[in-house]
């Protein structure tokens, strides 16, 4: 598993090769002017979704999130941030409007209390996700509902101390997969599974698996991550966003 040390900082010239994975780090919790930017940006359809969250951090760390992605996607098609059109599946999973758009970007995002990341490729499908680590968070009764046997299984053998950070493990690489393919609920969480052991090599084991390849990584001490793309042999980037206006 990647750790915190492996992000660094925004390049001066943003390239995308085919043979690369972007992957972006950025904490939401920006100031009010920062927030307004953002929000100026957005579509219709995006400030109305930020009006449905009840807490207002939570329509905060929205805004912060859609603004951050339509400015790194500016940066990568060449376009203002207010300029990003987005075309979406039955399942929610959002791509560049329009679809022949060169270079052919394809990204993915996630955010958990105020961390956020965003991957970014050229023809690859990707997915990614991103959960806080919570020990008080009961897991128990999600993993033998929705887990595959084998994961139940593992997740029983793990050490107390390391249960919760081993469920959330499980949970982020199975979403990241989920994600990866695009079809939403239609794939039952039991129908692959994935290792979720600290300290163990990530694994995926699905009808597809060689498909695909598995990162998890750690974008914060408090966090984990994982991250699925398109076929192998890629090199994964890791990036800093840092506004001075947000921490």
């Amino acid at each position: 598993m990647s750790d915190t040390n492996s992000w660094f900082p925004s390049p001066t010239q943003l390239e995308l090769a085919e043979g690369e994975v972007h992957l972006w780090r950025a904490y939401l919790d920006c100031e009010e002017t920062v927030l307004r930017r953002f929000e100026a940006t957005l579509a219709a359809d995006e400030r109305e979704r930020a009006q449905r969250y009840f807490f207002q951090h939570d329509r905060d760390h929205f805004v912060a999130s859609r603004g951050v992605l339509r400015e790194l996607l500016g940066k990568y098609v060449t376009r203002a941030p207010d300029e990003i059109e987005f075309a979406y599946t039955p399942q929610g999973k959002p791509s560049l409007r329009p679809a022949g758009l060169t270079p052919p970007i394809r990204f993915n995002v996630s955010h958990s209390h105020g961390l956020a990341l965003f991957a970014f490729a050229v023809g690859r499908n990707l997915g990614v996700d991103v959960e806080l680590v919570r020990p008080d968070f009961g897991g128990e009764e999600i993993a033998e509902r929705y887990f595959a046997p084998q994961e139940v299984e593992e997740l029983r053998i793990v050490p107390a101390a390391l249960q919760a950070e081993a469920f959330f493990l499980c949970w982020t690489r199975k979403e990241a997969y989920v994600k990866a393919r695009g079809e939403g609920l239609r794939i039952p969480l039991d129908s692959f599974h994935v290792s979720l052991t600290p300290g163990q090599p990530e694994q995926l084991h699905s009808s597809d698996s060689l498909s695909w390849s598995l990162h998890s990584l750690r974008p914060d001490p408090r966090y984990v991550a994982a991250l699925v793309g398109e076929g192998e042999g890629w090199r994964l980037r890791f990036w800093d966003w840092e506004p001075l206006a947000c921490v």
